[in-house]
């Protein structure tokens, strides 16, 4: 997801410096292009040849390394970065950050760069509360820089509160958010739904169906990577909650119809990837059903159709997609979804289709519309998600009409 982009990886002097070996292993694995900036105190945890192995690239923490193959190496770093994150950043390094200072190879580059850039502190729970910490942290803040909250739990130094350095997955997530794709979708509002629904039948059970939500995590990461504002109504799922979006969670098909409808009008684009029950108990029991002799008869109730609802108030210049999961008849059936809840899209696929099942990373979509339809290959959800939102973006009113 990083393929040609060069991000700028700062590592300052503390314990956590660990994290940032596994987070620049991370990078290369999207494609990266790494370069390692460490301050001198960083080299006491953790030596710059760990980094050297990983990136393929010499980490630099001399100004004046006159063994780097450019003259004015902050600057040539600096030109060529597309995101910068300091990770560990110490209070020594925000503090000199927030105030313009450069006295080291880390600092002079960062001064250089004017591409995004953020910062994830990590250090003692009470140096982070210090108000001098919190005023050098809100300046980073206004002078455009994204703040990545420190996590909580038990620190290097023994106290337990907020302070440690989130794992390497987060701070990677930072970096495609920022760095990945073209903010082609800025200014946008997009919703997206994902997961199941769980309809209770008593205290401890209830009906669902195997959605793992992938796919609608994947949109609404995409959308919010290239620039939306984006709301994630999302069953529940075993997926950690996603940065950079309004996260709902629900539980039933009713909250969901709740949920979306609340918000549907505000939205340019609304994506309906859950898989939303069709049916409900009729009556939920007060407390366990108890095994009995003979056969058990549970009568089911229709839940309230959102996609209808939504197709039959869509406002002019919304976009409205669904998705037909099929096992039969996948274009036939797609296509009279299409038409009778009054969508602009639908992205059908065949789960009987080899990688395009329940709880796998890939998907085989056929994107419909009333003018034809679009086959794509087998790919992961993350390009299946890509492809979807470019189709759907293309059908957006020209800003100027408007």
């Amino acid at each position: 997801m990083l393929q040609g982009k060069t991000i700028v990886l700062g590592v300052t002097g503390g314990i956590a410096c660990y994290k940032a070996a596994a987070l620049a292993s991370a990078l290369v694995k999207q494609h990266a292009a790494v370069q390692v900036l460490m301050t001198e105190n960083a080299t006491k945890f953790v030596t710059p040849i760990t980094f050297e192995q990983l990136t393929g690239r010499k980490a630099l923490v001399d100004t004046f390394d006159r063994n780097f193959q450019y003259n004015v190496a902050h600057v040539s770093i600096a030109d060529s970065a597309d995101f910068v994150l300091v990770a560990p950043a110490t209070a020594n390094v925000i503090a000199k950050l927030a105030h313009g200072l450069a006295d080291d190879m880390l600092t002079t580059t960062v001064l250089a760069c004017d591409c995004p850039k953020a910062i994830a502190p990590a250090m003692n729970t009470k140096m982070l509360a210090n108000p001098v910490t919190q005023d050098n942290l809100a300046a980073l803040r206004r002078y455009g820089w994204e703040v990545i909250e420190p996590a909580s739990g038990r620190l290097a130094c023994g106290a337990v509160g907020q302070g440690k350095l989130p794992e390497p997955e987060r701070l990677l997530e930072a970096c495609i958010h920022a760095a990945a794709r073209e903010k082609d979708l800025a200014g946008r509002r997009v919703l997206v739904t994902a997961g199941p629904t769980r309809e209770p039948l008593d205290p401890v059970r209830y009906l669902t169906n195997r959605s793992s939500g992938r796919m609608g995590y994947a949109i609404a990461k995409a959308a919010a990577c290239r620039g939306a504002s984006v709301t994630l109504v999302s069953g529940p799922t075993a997926l950690p909650e996603p940065a950079y979006m309004e996260f709902v969670p629900i539980e039933t098909a009713q909250q969901m119809f709740d949920a979306v409808t609340a918000r549907a009008d505000d939205m340019d684009i609304i994506i309906k990837a859950a898989a939303v029950a069709d049916y409900r108990p009729a009556e939920v029991a007060d407390n366990k059903i108890k095994k009995k002799d003979g056969e058990l008869s549970l009568p089911l109730t229709r839940t309230r159709d959102i996609l209808g609802t939504l197709g039959a108030s869509k406002r002019p210049g919304q976009v409205l997609c669904g998705f037909s999961m099929e096992t039969e008849n996948m274009l036939e059936n797609s296509r009279a979804k299409l038409k009778r809840k009054n969508l602009d899209m639908i992205a059908a696929n065949n789960v009987k289709v080899a990688g395009a099942g329940f709880g796998v990373d890939t998907n085989v979509l056929t994107l419909i519309t009333a003018d034809g339809e679009t086959e794509l290959p087998l790919m992961s959800k993350d390009d299946a998600a890509n492809r979807l939102l470019d189709a759907l973006a293309a059908m957006l009113p020209r800003r100027d009409a408007e």
